[in-house]
This record gives structure tokens, C-alpha cells and sequence, in this order.
């Protein structure tokens, strides 16, 4: 028993240590992103002056260059944000299992009970880790594929109309519409991709909004006829719990998208006063629950463990032809 409890010890002391690092690179990062806000509205205001007054194209494009790093960095900071308070989360989880196990561990039996609790709390840290180095690697090739491959495209189509300018100003011309248009198209793709990313509105809005407008959103780009209802009373949770539930519901859609041969799916957001419940149910091809365990798709199985992991419940009903609803709950925290 003594050398479980050890170890445990060891491990509550470095998990304690972890979480008092992420809470203060959380306040730092809150102070820096209190400050960029604050710079990118004082920079983009600086930009629609000089466009209303006409100022000279090098001073515009000056102020352009200058609102597009402040919302990078704003971005960038937004997205450091969240994964510290995503750290932090587990991190006090972890914390608090270990408390648990280390108190259960005075006996015969509680060693082997603290034992598989440890393991079953590092399995579901290891499905976080992969899941997470999963959605990097998708990321990645969405990034490569849009907007990297438009912006290869844009300086091939810019370097046309340049050598046409002189030889044959119509086409030049003809050259410069195509270009303006991409440039059009894969900047709404930008935004789709920040959005799926980080959606502002969960931060200015909160979750149903959010929610509402993502749901609208996915419903025009996949012709999925989705059906959303809130009901509850609306207002602000805790940071990560609203994360929590918009990715979860980006992850429900996206798989009745990729999986389900579904034409429309009803989705429900109940505000409950004790517990926030988000179901989505479609009318695909269904599936069986039981393959989800040997299934190599993360994504169902993440949200289950964190809402496990919040004190809440995840709940699969499907069966082969007859489509599918899956519902999760976590407990209402303002």
C-alpha cells in the first residue's frame, strides 16, 4: 500500500505544481489579451477613418497590414487562452482524483482500487492528448489545402495579369476580376476556418448565441437541413464549460455530416437551472453503439469523457437503419 500512496503523493505534488503554473500563465495571458482587445479596436478604428477621409494608398494599406497582425495576435492569444484554461481543467480533475485515491488507499483493497483508478484517469488523459494531436493534424491539412494552395494560386494569377498589363490591357483586366473574386472566396473561407476554430461570439455572446449561429452556419455550407431549439434561460457559463459544449456539438454535427447519410438532423439545447443538455438526432443509416469501442474515431468518445469528467452523463440511441440520437448533460456552472 505504502509504495502506491508514494507515488500518488509524488504525483499530487507535480500535478499541484502544473496547476499553479497554468494559473498564473492564465493571468498573464488574460492581462495580454485585455491589451491586444484594446489595440486591435484603437488600430481598426485608425483603418475606417483613413478610408473615409481617402487617405493615400500607402498610409491604407500601412493601417491594413497593421489591423490584419493585431487580429492574428489577437487570435493566436484567444487560442493560448483557451488551451490554459483547458489545461486547467483537467489539471484540477487530475487533482482532485488523486486526493481521492490517495484517501482510498488505506488498506488491503486500496491499493488495487487506487491503481485502477489511475489508470482508467491516464487512459482518458492519453485520449485527450491523441484526440487533440488528431484535430492538429486535420487542421493542418485543411490549412494546406485552403488557404495555403489560394495564396499560391493568388501570386500565380497576380504575375499573369502584370505581364498582360502592357500586351493586353482587356485581359489584364479580365485577370484582375478572377483574382479579386478568389481572393473574395477564400477570404470567407478564412473566417469559416477562425470560426470552426474559435468562434468570438463565445466569448463577447456566450454559448446559445454561439450555438445558434454555428448551427445556421454548418445548415448552408453542408445543405443539412438542421433544425436547432433552445429552451432555458439564457446566460453565461463558466469559460470552459461553454467550450466544452460548442465543441462537443461541432463534433456531433460533423459526424452526422461525415457518417450518417442523414438529410436532416434536430438539435436541442435545454438551459436548464441545474444542467445544461445538448441531443442531436438525425434520420441516417444509424449505427450500432456497441462498435464505438473498438472504433478508432475519437470524437464521441472524448465528449463522453468530459462530460463524465464535469459530473455529467452521455447517452447513444441508435440502432442499424433507423438513424441515431446522442444526448450529453454536464451541471450548470455560472
Amino acid at each position: 500500500m505504502s509504495d502506491e500512496v508514494i507515488d500518488f503523493s509524488n504525483e499530487l505534488t507535480e500535478t499541484q505544481r502544473a496547476l499553479r503554473e497554468v494559473t498564473l500563465m492564465i493571468e498573464q495571458s488574460q492581462g495580454e489579451l485585455s491589451k491586444l482587445t484594446q489595440r486591435n479596436t484603437a488600430i481598426t478604428s485608425h483603418l475606417q477613418q483613413a478610408q473615409k477621409q481617402g487617405g493615400n494608398v500607402d498610409e491604407i494599406k500601412m493601417a491594413y497590414d497593421s489591423a490584419l497582425d493585431a487580429q492574428q495576435r489577437l487570435f493566436v492569444m484567444r487560442g493560448q487562452l483557451e488551451k490554459l484554461q483547458n489545461d486547467k481543467s483537467h489539471l484540477e480533475k487530475y487533482k482532485s482524483t488523486l486526493e481521492k485515491l490517495i484517501l482510498s488507499g488505506n488498506g488491503d483493497g486500496g491499493s488495487s482500487s487506487a491503481s485502477s483508478g489511475a489508470k482508467s484517469q491516464m487512459a482518458g488523459i492519453e485520449m485527450i492528448v491523441n484526440a487533440q494531436e488528431s484535430e492538429r493534424q486535420r487542421l493542418s491539412r485543411q490549412m494546406h489545402d485552403g488557404p495555403a494552395q489560394a495564396l499560391s494560386n493568388f501570386i500565380l494569377q497576380t504575375e499573369i495579369a502584370m505581364r498582360l498589363l502592357d500586351v493586353d490591357a482587356a485581359q489584364a483586366k479580365e485577370e484582375l476580376g478572377n483574382l479579386k473574386n478568389s481572393a473574395m472566396g477564400t477570404f470567407q473561407k478564412v473566417r469559416n476556418f477562425i470560426f470552426e476554430l474559435r468562434p468570438m461570439m463565445l466569448d463577447d455572446l456566450g454559448l446559445a448565441p454561439t450555438i445558434k449561429k454555428y448551427a445556421e452556419a454548418f445548415k448552408e455550407q453542408t445543405a443539412l437541413d438542421v433544425n436547432l431549439t433552445i429552451t432555458g434561460t439564457e446566460r453565461r457559463f463558466e469559460p470552459y464549460i461553454e467550450v466544452m459544449i460548442f465543441r462537443a456539438f461541432q463534433e456531433l454535427l460533423g459526424n452526422t455530416a461525415r457518417h450518417s447519410q442523414a438529410t436532416s438532423v434536430k438539435a436541442h439545447l435545454d438551459l436548464g437551472s441545474d444542467n445544461i443538455r445538448i441531443s442531436v438526432d438525425d434520420n441516417g443509416k444509424g449505427f450500432d453503439p456497441e462498435i464505438l469501442k473498438e472504433s478508432s474515431n475519437l470524437g464521441l468518445k472524448l465528449i463522453r469523457e468530459r462530460a463524465e469528467m464535469l459530473g455529467g452523463n452521455f447517452e447513444i440511441d441508435s440502432t442499424i437503419g433507423s438513424g441515431a440520437r446522442i444526448s450529453f448533460s454536464v451541471p450548470a456552472k455560472s
